[in-house]
C-alpha cells in the first residue's frame, strides 16, 4: 500500500449511496398512523444512522402495536419494494464508485440495513466485493464492529481504509473504527471535526479526492 491509497473505501448505504432515507420515513410514518399516531419528518430524522431494532423499538413508544422482529420486516419489505420500482441514487455516487474501482481499491458496503436491501443495491451497482449488514454483526452504529467486520471482509485494517458515512452515528462507528472518514451529511446536520472530514457533495470528485483525503490524515 503507498502512502496515500487506502487498502478499502467501505460505504453506508442509506442516505450515502443512495437517498432512501424518504422511503424509511414514509414506512415509518405508514405504520404509526395505522396504530392511530402520528410521526413527523423530524421523528423519522432522529432515527438515521440507527440500527433497524432501534427503530422498531422506537416505534413501539409512538403505538406501534407490533414485536420488533416483525416492525422490521415490515419496513424491510416496503422499503425493498421501493427500490425496486427507483434506486434514489446519490449525486456523484455511482460515479465515485467507479473511480475507485478502476483504481483497483476495494469498496464493502457496511449498513445497519438489512441484506435484502443491501444486496439489491449492490448487485445493481456490480462493483462491490461484499456487504456487511444489520444481520451480521452484534452491536449496530455508533458501535465501531460494523466497520471492523468490513474492514476484515476484505483483509484490511480500518486504520487503512476510508469510510464513507452520512449520518452521525456512522460516523462515530467509522472513527471508533480507526478508519480514515468523510462524512457527507444530507438529511441530518454533521458538525465540523478534526475526526473527520466533511464533503458536502460527491459530483465531481474522484478517486484522487480520496487519495488526498486519506494521505493528509495519514501525514
Amino acid at each position: 500500500m503507498s502512502a496515500n491509497n487506502p487498502q478499502a473505501v467501505l460505504w453506508d448505504l442509506d442516505g450515502t449511496v443512495v437517498d432512501s432515507e424518504p422511503y424509511w420515513l414514509l414506512s415509518e410514518q405508514r405504520l404509526v398512523e395505522e396504530f392511530g399516531g402520528t410521526w413527523s419528518e423530524a421523528d423519522g430524522f432522529a432515527l438515521i444512522g440507527a440500527g433497524l431494532t432501534n427503530a422498531a423499538e422506537r416505534l413501539q413508544k409512538f403505538g406501534v402495536d407490533m414485536p420488533v422482529d416483525a416492525i422490521v420486516q415490515r419496513m424491510v419489505d416496503e422499503v425493498d419494494v421501493m427500490n425496486a420500482q427507483q434506486i434514489p441514487w446519490r449525486p456523484g455516487a455511482l460515479e465515485l464508485i467507479r473511480s475507485i474501482h478502476d483504481a483497483g481499491i476495494p469498496q464493502v458496503i457496511v449498513t445497519m440495513s438489512y441484506r435484502t436491501t443491501a444486496q439489491f443495491v449492490a448487485d445493481e451497482v456490480g462493483l462491490f466485493a461484499g456487504v456487511i449488514c444489520g444481520e451480521d454483526v452484534t452491536h449496530s452504529k455508533p458501535h465501531p464492529e460494523p466497520y471492523q467486520m468490513g474492514a476484515a471482509l476484505v483483509g484490511a485494517s480500518p486504520r487503512d481504509c476510508v469510510a464513507m458515512e452520512d449520518s452521525i452515528p456512522g460516523n462515530e462507528s467509522a472513527v471508533a473504527a480507526g478508519a480514515v472518514t468523510i462524512a457527507l451529511p444530507l438529511h441530518v446536520p454533521i458538525p465540523e471535526s478534526e475526526n473527520y472530514t466533511i464533503w458536502h457533495t460527491m459530483v465531481g470528485r474522484d478517486v484522487s479526492h480520496i487519495r488526498e483525503v486519506f494521505a493528509k490524515a495519514r501525514a
